[in-house]
């Protein structure tokens, strides 16, 4: 099952590239926010951690990723009117435990930008935005889900007037002892 989903992995990373142009305009919408949340749950918790790290690293705006589970233990109080929180949300074993979590960002106002599969109808009643991955196997989540957050952060850098070849203050290369 797994090496089908493999040899199409080309054909899905071109699906969520083709989406760069509606990510950039979403981003533009709330690119003057200087705090952004990124969460997911499962597998896509650590993707929610890269998010929030690619959109630091070329855009200088703070960001956090967290296991969504974890939102109600503080981060909850910063949440305020327009600010963009980024739910990792593919249907999967998390998915109806996310849909819980964005309705409480929602309900403190927080414009709710989500990764979600291609064909999810629900997910529109709850997002601001809706960026879109093809549907795999939950273990392969991740290498699909990633790619729409990575295509976020390049727009809101080059929005920002930011160069996203040379980001200040990164290693060049890394070191081990």
């Amino acid at each position: 099952m797994y090496l089908d989903q493999f040899e199409q992995l080309p054909n899905h990373i071109e699906r969520v590239l083709e989406q760069s142009e509606h990510i950039k305009d979403c981003v533009q919408s709330c690119i003057d926010r200087e705090n952004w949340l990124f969460l997911g749950r499962g597998y896509n918790y650590p993707v929610a951690i890269e998010g929030a790290l690619k959109l630091k690293e070329l855009s200088y705006i703070h960001a956090e990723g967290m296991p969504a589970e974890e939102m109600k233990h503080g981060p909850i109080a910063l949440i305020d009117k327009g600010m963009p929180v980024v739910f990792v949300a593919p249907k999967g074993p998390q998915y109806e435990k996310v849909i819980s979590n964005i309705e409480e960002v929602r309900a403190r106002g927080g414009r709710i930008l989500a990764v979600a599969t291609e064909g999810d109808d629900n997910i529109h009643k709850y997002a601001d935005a809706v960026f879109t991955v093809p549907d795999v196997p939950e273990a392969l989540q991740p290498m699909l889900t990633v790619i729409p957050l990575q295509i976020l952060s390049y727009h809101a850098a080059v929005l920002r007037g930011h160069d996203v070849d040379k980001p200040r203050n990164l290693a060049k290369s890394v070191t081990v002892e």
